[in-house]
């Protein structure tokens, strides 16, 4: 979105005086088709259609145009949050380009902040989501800054290496607040070699480690997405979530006239209410995997599902008695967010402030820390189930 075609780019740098080189004329046209075919056939179903037009906003932030698209993603659903509660609290409904404009003034204000780090992957997304989180916050009544989540933290703390600028003073009260240390050694440090527990984990699966262990490393890096990519359960939910956009679209685009019972199937096409167990082939292997669709309360996680630590009580578990712990955002539900973590179960006692669960959105882990002590009753959902904001994640008596 926030970058010039190819075509112009080097037009641009010819008429500057620069040496480059001719384009491949009829190279560019065959990956101009084959993107024009990706976009038709599911890319286009995830893109907001305004970021199908050149615009130059995001030049004033500083963002990468690349991050426009899971930016208006996510905006979208943040949105909806936000006008469930202005409906809630009486107050007028909020636009998507208001709320877009809040957000840039946030990343503008967020930015110097927390020291400048470079707006590359993954800082980028963390400076857009600390920002979208504020002003979330700030728009329920909240404090600023009241939810940054663990990735972030590690970023501002220094875990990941030194930050170009200094921290704002209330940033430095906040981590020292929250008990928080600052990291001046090398980050490096803070990731011992684990490799070898993944390799055996790959062995028991009898999974390929690759060339020169690549599947390997990307295991170790992220267990829940790699086990859902490798199991089968990550392609069949793509899959069944293209195909409910695809009948969603065309439902979209048919006449108001056309009658249910001779509307196309696809139109008609239901998803399962259910745990489904289907067998997929990944790469030539067959799994059998178990898939919940949508936001249903009864899912069940995969065999296979990754929360490596995964002790969760079933998503069937009848609610406990005592307080409800909220969810205080949109996304997925995880019990730990890493394999050695010790998950959270029915019948621990824990005490304010520990940390529950995760809430994982925006690519990011935001622990779910608990109001008040007592002894978990009931565990309310499966590791990986979605979840919207003000779900019941867990009891606590």
């Amino acid at each position: 979105t926030g970058h010039a075609d190819l075509l112009t780019v080097q037009a641009m740098l010819k008429d500057a005086g620069y040496k480059v080189p001719e384009i491949n004329m009829e190279a560019y046209m065959k990956v101009r088709s084959l993107i024009q075919e990706f976009m038709d056939d599911f890319l286009g179903l995830y893109i907001s259609p305004k970021n199908r037009l050149m615009n130059s906003l995001l030049i004033g932030p500083g963002l990468p145009g690349g991050m426009m698209g899971s930016l208006m993603s996510d905006l979208e659903k943040n949105l909806e949050t936000i006008n469930k509660n202005n409906i809630k609290n009486n107050k007028p409904l909020m636009s998507q380009d208001q709320l877009l404009i809040k957000l840039f003034d946030e990343v503008a204000y967020v930015w110097p902040r927390v020291g400048y780090p470079p707006l590359v992957t993954p800082f980028s997304q963390y400076v857009k989501n600390l920002a979208l989180m504020n002003v979330m916050q700030m728009e329920k009544g909240k404090a600023r800054w009241s939810m940054i989540a663990d990735d972030i933290w590690d970023m501002i703390l220094g875990k990941a290496g030194r930050l170009p600028g200094p921290l704002a003073p209330e940033i430095i009260e906040k981590a020292k607040a929250e008990g928080r240390k600052f990291f001046e050694g090398n980050p490096q440090d803070n990731y011992p070699d684990a490799l070898d527990k993944y390799r055996k984990l790959m062995n028991e699966k009898q999974w390929e480690t690759g060339e020169d262990d690549e599947e390997l490393f990307e295991y170790a890096m992220h267990p829940a997405q790699y086990e859902a990519y490798r199991s089968g359960k990550a392609k069949v939910e793509f899959k069944a979530d293209v195909a409910k956009r695809k009948a969603e679209k065309q439902t979209a685009t048919q006449p108001a006239t056309v009658p249910s019972q001779v509307a196309p199937a696809s139109m008609a096409m239901a998803m399962p209410t259910t745990p489904q167990v289907m067998t997929v082939d990944v790469n030539g292997q067959s799994y059998k995997v178990t898939v919940a669709f949508g936001d249903t309360a009864n899912a069940v996680p995969a065999e296979t599902q990754a929360a490596p630590a995964a002790t969760p009580a079933p998503a069937a578990a009848p609610a406990g008695t005592g307080k409800e712990v909220l969810s205080p955002l949109e996304g997925k539900f995880f019990l730990v967010k890493s394999a050695s973590d010790t998950p959270v179960k029915v019948g621990d006692v824990v005490k304010e402030g520990d940390v529950l669960c995760y809430v994982e959105a925006m690519k990011t882990y935001n622990a779910v820390r608990a109001e008040f002590g007592g002894t978990v009753t009931a565990i309310c959902l499966a590791s990986g189930d979605a979840v919207s904001e003000d779900d019941v994640l867990m009891t606590i008596q």
